[in-house]
């Protein structure tokens, strides 16, 4: 297993949600953490920066300033992402939905030349991913692609590690519903499950250590899900 204390990581997507829980797991097993998010924020005992997951130079600047980093997670949407019946759905949107991968491929490909050769690396789908839910098709998509990349890209990138985490239903801020309405979203769309409830930042976050930690494991998706996938 890999010690983390002392080591560095950079979170891209590190300043809210599952992010932003795993920056604060990180930094507190000791881990000096280098957060990466589009807009400017303060996190106690991390370093923050802004940076767009599109925007190549702007991550090869930082991949460069922190050269010999050991971790790297991913955890950024890249933007908006389609949702809607699909035959119903705008084509550029759905097309558009594919930043969260393009933004996961940027980080990737620019971040290992600058990590250390036993670095690992960590990326998030989602369940719809392999489990048909109504108006996530394009999401679902995306999360598709992504896994078939983990497990691709890992013969090619060895030593360095890459593995994945599928979170089900999640209650973060990226949904923007407020009290009863959000309350009743994550109950509907949890019900059902063998564990009928939305997950938590924290749960998720969890499995994204036990990958960074286990240097026995590679190309590898994580679920996390309450059961949503097998239901």
């Amino acid at each position: 297993m890999t010690d983390l204390k002392d080591k560095k990581a950079i979170v891209l997507g590190g300043t809210s949600g599952i992010g932003l829980a795993t920056t604060e797991m990180l930094r507190d097993r000791g881990v000096t953490v280098i957060a990466g998010g589009r807009r400017a924020c303060e996190i106690e005992g991390v370093e923050t920066v802004p940076v767009d997951v599109l925007d190549r130079e702007a991550l090869t600047q930082l991949f460069q300033a922190h050269t010999g980093f050991d971790f790297l997670v991913n955890a950024a949407t890249g933007g908006a992402r389609a949702i809607g019946p699909f035959m119903e759905m705008d084509l550029d949107g759905f097309q558009g939905s594919f930043a969260k991968l393009w933004g996961y491929v940027n980080s990737v490909r620019l971040g290992i030349p600058h990590m250390a050769t036993d670095g690992a690396i960590v990326l998030f789908s989602g369940y719809p991913a392999r489990k048909w839910r109504p108006g996530m098709l394009a999401i679902g998509s995306v999360g598709g692609s992504v896994e078939a990349f983990i497990r691709l890209v890992a013969n090619e990138i060895a030593p360095i590690r890459i593995n994945g985490v599928c979170p089900g239903l999640i209650d973060t801020p990226m949904s923007p519903l407020k009290g009863d309405a959000r309350t009743e979203f994550y109950r509907k769309g949890t019900q059902g499950h063998p564990i009928a409830r939305a997950g938590t930042a924290t749960e998720v976050a969890h499995a994204a250590l036990f990958l960074l930690e286990n240097d026995f494991v590679t190309g590898s998706i994580v679920d996390v899900d309450g059961g949503a996938i097998v239901c």
